[in-house]
Formats: C-alpha cells, sequence, structure tokens
C-alpha cells in the first residue's frame, strides 16, 4: 500500500473483511475496498425516492443512515459486490433493476463505490441481518435531514444530482456509406461498451452531468429500414431503430420523445441530422466519436 496506508486485518467470512487505516488515521472496511447498492424509484406524483439502511446501534458509526454495502472479495467485481451485500443485509426481493452508474469515492488506497439503479416498483423491503435497525424508502428531499453516515452524507450532493440524470446515446447509420455497411460491428462494440460502462473522459464537454465513475446509457442504432430487406437486431443495451422516413426527421422525433427526461447525444455527420436534433434538444457529436466508442468496446470485449 502507498500514502502511508496500513492494514489492520480481522478474518471474518470473505476474504475482503478487514480494515484499512488511510493516510490520516481514518479506518474504512474492506480490504479491497467497499461497495453497496442505491436503489431509486420514482412513485407517480414524480417524485423520487431511495432505499436506505438505518444502521444498528452496535455497528461501526451506528444509528445512522446510508445505503446496504460492504467489503468487496478479491476477484468481485463492484457490481457483483454490491448486489451480494445488498442480498446479506436486506430482506426481500430486487425484481428487475436498470444500472445506470457508479460513484467512487476514491482514497487512493481505498474506494467506495455506490452502484445507482432504478426500480419500477417500490417493493417491501425489511432488515436481512443484525446490521439493519430498519431498511426503508425515502423521498429524495427528505436524505439530508436524516443522520447520515458521514461518508455518505459528504457525497450525497453528487448522488442527488446524478439520481435525476440519464444519458441516451442515438446513433445515426443511415445515409449511403452506411446502407452497404454491416451495423452489427457497431452494434456489437456499442452493447460492450455499456456493460462495461462509459467514463466521463470520453463523453463530449458540454453535457454538465454530475461525475460518475462509470455511467450505463441507453443506446439507439437508427438505421434506414427503406435500404435493408431487414434491420439487424437488438441486443442487451443497444436498441436498433428502423425508420421508413427522412433520418433528419426520424431523429428530430426520437430526440423530442427523450430530451425531456434524459441527455441525449446524437452522433452523425449529416449537417441536416445535427441540426434538427440540436433544436429537438439533443447534444450533436460527429459520428466518429460513436465509432471509436464502438472500436474501444469490441477491444474490451476481446
Amino acid at each position: 500500500m502507498s500514502d502511508g496506508a496500513t492494514l489492520e486485518v480481522w478474518v471474518f467470512t470473505g476474504d475482503g473483511d478487514g480494515w484499512v487505516t488511510l493516510a490520516d488515521g481514518s479506518r474504512r472496511w474492506g480490504l479491497y475496498g467497499a461497495s453497496g447498492l442505491l436503489l431509486h424509484s420514482v412513485d407517480e406524483s414524480g417524485t423520487g425516492h431511495v432505499l436506505l439502511q438505518h444502521r444498528a446501534p452496535w455497528t461501526h458509526q451506528g444509528g445512522t443512515w446510508g445505503l446496504p454495502g460492504g467489503a468487496r472479495n478479491s476477484g468481485e467485481s463492484l457490481i457483483e459486490a454490491a448486489l451480494r451485500e445488498f442480498t446479506e443485509e436486506v430482506e426481500g426481493e430486487l425484481g428487475v433493476l436498470s444500472l445506470f452508474g457508479v460513484h467512487r469515492q476514491d482514497y487512493q488506497v481505498w474506494a467506495f463505490d455506490t452502484v445507482l439503479a432504478d426500480t419500477a416498483e417500490r417493493r417491501p423491503f425489511a432488515p436481512g441481518n443484525s446490521e439493519s435497525q430498519s431498511i426503508r424508502w425515502v423521498p429524495v428531499h427528505e436524505v439530508p435531514s436524516l443522520p447520515l453516515i458521514p461518508a455518505f452524507a459528504q457525497v450525497w450532493p453528487e448522488l442527488s444530482a446524478a439520481l435525476s440524470e440519464r444519458l441516451l446515446l442515438v446513433v445515426d447509420a443511415t445515409g449511403p456509406e452506411q446502407d452497404s455497411a454491416p451495423v452489427e460491428p457497431l452494434r456489437d462494440g456499442l452493447a460492450a461498451l455499456v456493460r462495461a460502462g462509459v467514463t466521463d473522459d470520453v463523453l463530449p464537454s458540454g453535457l454538465s452531468l454530475a461525475p460518475l465513475y462509470r455511467r450505463f446509457p441507453d443506446v439507439l442504432v437508427v438505421v434506414d429500414a427503406r435500404a435493408r430487406v431487414t434491420a439487424p437486431a437488438s441486443v442487451p443495451g443497444v436498441e436498433v431503430v428502423p425508420v421508413f422516413e427522412d433520418a433528419a426527421a426520424a431523429i428530430a422525433r426520437l430526440t423530442r420523445r427523450h430530451a425531456a427526461r434524459v441527455r441525449v447525444v446524437v452522433a452523425s455527420d449529416d449537417p441536416e441530422v445535427r441540426s434538427r436534433s440540436a433544436a429537438a434538444g439533443a447534444h450533436p457529436v460527429p459520428a466518429s466519436w460513436a465509432s471509436g466508442l464502438a472500436t474501444a468496446g469490441m477491444e474490451l470485449s476481446g
């Protein structure tokens, strides 16, 4: 370890269990870092809620509120760790989740990753072990009024901002040069990148998003149905959208449909597509930006 960090190892059930002492003398739980799951759901009135854990008095910083989470084990991804810790600490079925981001508190020698996920329904949950005094859904605007665990309170402004942000990539694969080229490499490369997550440094400037360690955007690849006998199939993470109209009109329509609730990035070299999508609320970028992401995704999957 560097920066003066030392390890104080207490071995319990996982090989990641143990305290890490940072250079400032503070201690963090998890030899390989820690991870937690922050569930988010919006009710019928449009109010956002998050699922929080009221920590039992006997635990470290007991009596405070935070999210279910704990130490990562070696060889375990941050998402696997967050889901495992949730099932250990919370009783109830998660159901279908939509992951949209990861926030990282990075202390250089130790990190806590908050996995952000949407769920369509606020299912009932209860404490799954003695570490929790209670588990309940809390309206987002009420979270700051709770006695939060200090580390969670420190990043709550960034987390709460990220909860209202989603990212949609619309890739224009119409036009003479694309009509004769296979869409599958573009589709599969983007799907691989979505699975791995997109880092903020590859996003176009000007989006003004809350900082996240990883984002998992939705992707639409628009193809001209008039130029193809059959459109390529959609795959998890990437929806292929065949259109029977002018690409500029179709992409502007897609942008208007989504721009009120998500940030839309449109990748196209067609000036009309870029102009009309921008007027509809999108952030236009060159097609090469999307193809570069797809290439990076293929390299990851290879």
